[in-house]
C-alpha cells in the first residue's frame, strides 16, 4: 500500500508520526499508527513538502524568502562595487561628449589583462589534457590499494573530461570571473534530470549568506538563486523532485550585476521580455524545526528548502543529513574558491585591489589622448568680421581656401588657445600606475630569455620565488578548493554507481567498483600547488638537472632527464630516453673480472659459490695488468671482502641454528643473539682475512726471489704508473679547458647583456632629454 492511499483522520495532532493514532485506507480499514510510521519513513530522503500541511509550508516559505531578502540587502555595497568595477574592463566602447565631442573614451586594459593572464595560467595548470584528478594511497601501499587508486583516478578523469561536458567551459568562465569578484562557487550534487553527478559553477552574486557569516561551514543559511524555465521546472515536478503545484507566471526581474554584464556584452532585452521570463527559485540550506519532524532534544536539523520567490510557495523540503548520523551533521554541496582572502565571507579580487589604479590609468590615458587631439587640432577665437568660404566643411590636405580678412592681415584675426601637447609627467604617472598594477597582479612575468642559463641554481630559484609569491599563493587556494570539490564529487559518484560499472575509453575498456571510493584512497588535484606556470616548472627541472650533472655519482641522471622532458611537456618520453639499468644480477667470476678492468664495481650475492669466486679473483689479482693498476686492485680487493663477509655470515648462521642454546636465545632475547652473532662473525672474518693475507705474502715472496727480475718489474710498474699519471693529467687539462671555455662564454654573454642594457639606458636618457627639450621649447 502506498502513502498516497492513506487518509489521516486526526488533523489536530499535526504531522508528527508519533502523534498519529489511526487512519483509514481506501477501503475504510483502520491502520495502526506504527504501520503508518513505517510507510511514511520508507524513504528517508523523500520530499517532506508532500506531507506537510499547507499552512506550515506557507510559514516556512515566507520566513525563508524574507531572510533571503534581508541577506541580499546586507551585501548591497559589495554588489555596487562589483558593478562599478565591471566598467573598468573596457569591453564596452564609449563615445563621451565631455569635455568635448569626440573626446577619448578608451579604457586602459590593466584589469582585463590581469584577469586574462591569471585565467590563462590557472586553466592550464588546473585542467591538464590528461585530466585534473590524481589519487594517493592512504596507509601502507599494497598492490590492491594501488590498483584501486588507479581505477578511481581513471574513472573520475573520464567523468570530468568525457561525461560532464559542461565542466571545462564552466571552469573556464569561473577562472576568468574569479580574479574580478574575488569569490566563485561550485555546487556538487546529483542531477536527477541528467542522471549523473554535476559540479556546476555558481556566480558569486547568485549565492547569498547572512552578513555575519565568515565561511560556508558556519553560515546559518546558504541561499542559492536558481533561474529556471517553465519547461525545466515542469520536468522536475513530473519527476517528483518538486511538488506538482500551480505557480503564477514568472515576472521579469532586473538584477544589477546581470544588467551590467548584458550592457557590457551588448545584449538588450526585447519588448517580448515577459515571454522569456524565468522562474526565480530560492534554494535555502538551513536548519529548521519542522512541526511533525521535531528533534527530541529540540535542536533544529539541516534541511534543503526550495521556494518560488514570487509566490513564496515551497516546492520541496529534503533532509540534509545522513540517515544513520546521530549528530545530524549538515551535508556540504558548495565549494568556495577565493582569489585573495577578504575581511569577511567574500574574497577580494582585482576590482577591489587594483581597481583604483586601473581607474587612474584610464583617466591619465584619456587625458593624454585628449591633449594630443587638442594639440593637433587647435581651437581658439577669430575676428567676427573674418569671412571664410565654405567654413562648415573641414579643410582637406593641400587645400587653400579663400578668406575675406578686414585689414588684409589674416594672422591678426585669430587667437589660438594655449593647448599643450601630452605632458611627460602625466605619461610617467600612467606608467607608474600600470607597473604597480601589473606588479601586484604578477602579470609582468620574467621571460626565459631574460634569465642567465649559466646562473647558479640558488640564484635561479631565488628569482623564481620572488616573482611568483603572489600567484603561487592564489594557486594554492585554488588547489585547496579543487581538492574539496573532488572529494564531494567522489562521494556523489560513489552513491550513484552500481556495484560494478564497465566503461570504454579510447583504446581500452575499464571497470570501476562502488567500493573503490572508500577511505583508503585520497583524491587530489593533479596540479602542483607550488608550481603555477610552465616557466617555473622548466626552471626547477633545469636546476635539478644541473645539480645532477655536477655530481652524477649522487644522482639518478636518467630520472633528472625524465623530469626535464616532463616539464617541457614532451610526449612518449620512453621513446627518447634509454631504459634505466636494471638491478644488479649475479655474474660469473670472469665477467666480474672483465668489469673490474673497466672500473665497474662487481657485487656479491648470498647464493654464489664464495670459495670459487674468491679463488678466481685471487688468481686474477696476481696478473701484471692488475698489479700495476692500484684502482683495479682495490676494486677486486673490496669485492673479495664482500664474498668473505657473506660466506662467514652464512657459516655462522648455520652453526647457530644447529646450536640449541643459540636458537633459544634468538627467540627469547634477539638483541643478545645479535651481539653474539656479530662477535662470532668478526672472529671468523679475522681468521679468513689472515689466510688471504698469508696467501698474498707467499705470492709476493715468490715474485721477489730474483732481484734482477724484481728490479725489471719495478721499472715496468713505474713506467705504467707514469703513463697513467699523464693520462689523468691530460684528462684534467681537457676538463679545465672546457670549464674555461664555458666560463669565457658565460662572461661574454654577460658582457653582451650588460652592453645591451647600457645601450637601452642611453637611449632612454636621450629620449627623456629630447622630450624635455621639446617641452621647454613649447613652454617658451
Amino acid at each position: 500500500m502506498s502513502s498516497e492511499d492513506l487518509e489521516i483522520i486526526d488533523t489536530t495532532t499535526g504531522n508528527n508520526p508519533e502523534q498519529v493514532d489511526t487512519v483509514l485506507d481506501e477501503d475504510d480499514n483502520v491502520i495502526a499508527g506504527e504501520e503508518i510510521l513505517i510507510q511514511r519513513e520508507q524513504s528517508f530522503f523523500s520530499n517532506l513538502a508532500e506531507t506537510l500541511d499547507e499552512s506550515i509550508l506557507s510559514r516556512i516559505g515566507s520566513e525563508l524568502v524574507s531572510n533571503y531578502e534581508d541577506d541580499k540587502r546586507s551585501r548591497q555595497q559589495w554588489v555596487d562595487s562589483y558593478v562599478k568595477g565591471l566598467d573598468l574592463l573596457g569591453f564596452k566602447y564609449e563615445s563621451p561628449a565631455r569635455p568635448f565631442l569626440g573626446a577619448a573614451g578608451v579604457t586602459h586594459p590593466l584589469l582585463a589583462e590581469s584577469a586574462t593572464q591569471f585565467q590563462a595560467q590557472a586553466i592550464k595548470e588546473l585542467l591538464p589534457a590528461g585530466g585534473p584528478v590524481r589519487t594517493e594511497v592512504i596507509g601502507a601501499q599494497t598492490d590492491e590499494k594501488i590498483d584501486q587508486a588507479g581505477r578511481v583516478k581513471d574513472y573520475m578523469n573520464y567523468m570530468i573530461t568525457s561525461v560532464m561536458k559542461e565542466y571545462t567551459p564552466e571552469m573556464d568562465q569561473m577562472l576568468f570571473l574569479l580574479p574580478l569578484t574575488g569569490s566563485s562557487f561550485k555546487k556538487v550534487y546529483y542531477d536527477p534530470v541528467a542522471g549523473r553527478a554535476c559540479a556546476k559553477f555558481i556566480k558569486a552574486e547568485d549565492l547569498v549568506v547572512p552578513y555575519n557569516a565568515t565561511d560556508l561551514s558556519d553560515a546559518l543559511r546558504i541561499s542559492q538563486v536558481l533561474q529556471m524555465s517553465e519547461n525545466d521546472l515542469r520536468k522536475l515536478q513530473v519527476s517528483g523532485f518538486y511538488r506538482d503545484i500551480d505557480l503564477p507566471r514568472p515576472s521579469y526581474k532586473t538584477d544589477k550585476v546581470q544588467d551590467k554584464m548584458n550592457e557590457i556584452e551588448g545584449v538588450t532585452s526585447t519588448d517580448n521580455r515577459q515571454a522569456n521570463a524565468l522562474y526565480n527559485l530560492i534554494e535555502v540550506h538551513t536548519n529548521l524545526d519542522i512541526p511533525g519532524y521535531e528533534d527530541p532534544n529540540g535542536i533544529k536539523v539541516p534541511y534543503i528548502v526550495t521556494i518560488d520567490e514570487d509566490s513564496r510557495k515551497v516546492l520541496s523540503i529534503y533532509r540534509n543529513f545522513e540517515e544513520n548520523d546521530p549528530l545530524r551533521k549538515r551535508k556540504d554541496f558548495f565549494v568556495h574558491y577565493k582569489f585573495l582572502p577578504g575581511f569577511g565571507f567574500y574574497g577580494n579580487g582585482l576590482i577591489h585591489t587594483i581597481g583604483g589604479l586601473s581607474r587612474t590609468a584610464t583617466t591619465a590615458l584619456r587625458q593624454l589622448l585628449d591633449a594630443g587631439t587638442l594639440s593637433n587640432l587647435p581651437a581658439g577665437f577669430k575676428s567676427r568680421g573674418l569671412r571664410i568660404r565654405d567654413d562648415s566643411e573641414p579643410l582637406q590636405p593641400g587645400e587653400f581656401r579663400d578668406v575675406d580678412a578686414p585689414g588684409g592681415n589674416i594672422k591678426d584675426q585669430f587667437q589660438f588657445l594655449p593647448f599643450k601637447g601630452p605632458d611627460p609627467t602625466l605619461y610617467q604617472l600612467l606608467q607608474f600606475c600600470v607597473d604597480s598594477g601589473r606588479r601586484f597582479a604578477s602579470v609582468a612575468d620574467m621571460k626565459m630569455a631574460d634569465m642567465n642559463t649559466q646562473a647558479p641554481v640558488g640564484t635561479t630559484m631565488a628569482v623564481l620565488e620572488r616573482g611568483s609569491k603572489v600567484m603561487s599563493a592564489i594557486h594554492k587556494r585554488c588547489y585547496y578548493s579543487m581538492g574539496e570539490e573532488f572529494k564531494m564529487l567522489a562521494g556523489v559518484i560513489s552513491q550513484s554507481l552500481p556495484a560494478e560499472y564497465p566503461y570504454d575509453v579510447v583504446g581500452a575498456s575499464r571497470l570501476i567498483k562502488q567500493t573503490d571510493f572508500d577511505d583508503r584512497v585520497d583524491i587530489l588535484p593533479v596540479a602542483d600547488p607550488d608550481i603555477y606556470s610552465m616557466t617555473q616548472r622548466i626552471q626547477i627541472a633545469q636546476a635539478s638537472l644541473t645539480l645532477a650533472q655536477s655530481n652524477p655519482q649522487m644522482h639518478d641522471i636518467h630520472e633528472a632527464y625524465k623530469r626535464m622532458y616532463q616539464a617541457l611537456g614532451v610526449k612518449n618520453i620512453n621513446g627518447i630516453l634509454k631504459p634505466p639499468p636494471g638491478p644488479p644480477r649475479p655474474l660469473d667470476p670472469a665477467t666480474e673480472n672483465t668489469g673490474a678492468l673497466q672500473l665497474v664495481i662487481p657485487k656479491a650475492f648470498p647464493q654464489q659459490d664464495h670459495n670459487a669466486h674468491i679463488a678466481a679473483h685471487m688468481s686474477f689479482m696476481t696478473s701484471r695488468m692488475v698489479q700495476i693498476n692500484p684502482q683495479i686492485y682495490a676494486i677486486l680487493q673490496g669485492h673479495l671482502m664482500e664474498h668473505v663477509s657473506l660466506q662467514v655470515k652464512q657459516e655462522v648462521l648455520a652453526m647457530f641454528q644447529q646450536n640449541q642454546s643459540m636458537a633459544q636465545l634468538q627467540q627469547t632475547n634477539e638483541e643478545a643473539f645479535s651481539i653474539e652473532f656479530e662477535a662470532e662473525v668478526a672472529r671468523r672474518i679475522a681468521q679468513k682475512v689472515q689466510e688471504l693475507v698469508t696467501m698474498e705474502q707467499q705470492f709476493q715472496s715468490q715474485q721477489n726471489q730474483d732481484p734482477l727480475l724484481a728490479l725489471k718489474t719495478r721499472e715496468l710498474d713505474l713506467r705504467a704508473m707514469d703513463i697513467q699519471r699523464k693520462a689523468q693529467e691530460e684528462a684534467a687539462k681537457m676538463e679545465f679547458e672546457a670549464n674555461k671555455f664555458s666560463a669565457q662564454q658565460t662572461l661574454g654573454e654577460d658582457k653582451l647583456n650588460l652592453n645591451e642594457e647600457l645601450g637601452k639606458k642611453r637611449l632612454e636618457l636621450q629620449e627623456e632629454k629630447l622630450n624635455q627639450e621639446k617641452s621647454d621649447a613649447r613652454d617658451s
